[in-house]
């Protein structure tokens, strides 16, 4: 693979303390993405903002406004991992799909295209700059776009199960899956529209725990442990 988009949860960028970012997961997962980079390998990155904010599970405030608070949420977290990938001795640009003064480039896709090019590892930041979607969504649209040859989704959870294992000690967790059967069970590995926009584009997806040692690199070998989902 030459192009890939790396999703990382952003609980899973908290570490054990849940919130906030987590230092040494930060800089664990800078030291894999060089390994990559140093390979040939373009990367881009999108984060989520769970470590932040879950405006989804408010029931006090609009879901247009809680949307948009996650969105600054994934702008904070991009600004904050791409600097901690340039002190790993990266290059760094952070896309957003709405201006944010002199704090991050306006995304288009011949300018990050061009980014990548240049041995850069661009962030997209900001989802989709709409309600609504996802990061799940934004970071499939954003793969599309860049033309990625896949998708790795770097979780707090280890791969895909079929129910959730926080609840379920019993759940057991699949090692392939088509994108088709996740719509067809309704799994939530990721939401219904990213998965859709998948299918559609034939976007293959390696989901895996980002807290698990070295899961970057592994999965790039294809020794993983986690989720190869099948676009077929």
């Amino acid at each position: 693979m030459k192009r890939v988009l790396l999703k990382l949860s952003g609980e899973a960028l908290a570490g054990e303390k849940k919130t906030g970012f987590d230092e040494v997961t930060c800089m664990g997962v800078a030291n894999q993405v060089k390994k990559l980079t140093d390979s040939g390998i373009q990367v881009a990155v999108v984060t989520g903002g769970g470590n932040f904010w879950r405006g989804r599970t408010s029931e006090t405030i609009d879901r247009v406004k809680a949307d948009q608070i996650g969105m600054l949420a994934t702008v904070m977290n991009c600004i904050y991992v791409s600097e901690i990938f340039r002190y790993a001795g990266m290059r760094t640009e952070v896309f957003t799909p709405f201006v944010c003064g002199a704090f991050t480039t306006l995304f288009s896709k011949d300018k990050a295209v061009e980014a990548l090019e240049e041995g850069k590892v661009v962030f997209f930041a900001g989802g989709t700059g709409h309600p609504y979607f996802s990061t799940d969504t934004g970071a499939v649209l954003r793969a599309v776009e860049i033309e990625a040859d896949a998708m790795l989704l770097a979780k707090a959870v280890d791969g895909i199960y079929d129910s959730d294992p926080k609840v379920n000690p019993e759940a057991e967790k699949y090692e392939e899956i088509s994108i088709q059967e996740i719509i067809d069970k309704k799994l939530t590995a990721v939401d219904l529209t990213a998965s859709i926009m998948c299918l559609e584009n034939r976007m293959p997806m390696l989901v895996f725990g980002l807290n698990e040692e070295n899961s970057i690199v592994e999965t790039m070998k294809g020794t993983f442990t986690g989720t190869r989902v099948t676009v077929s």
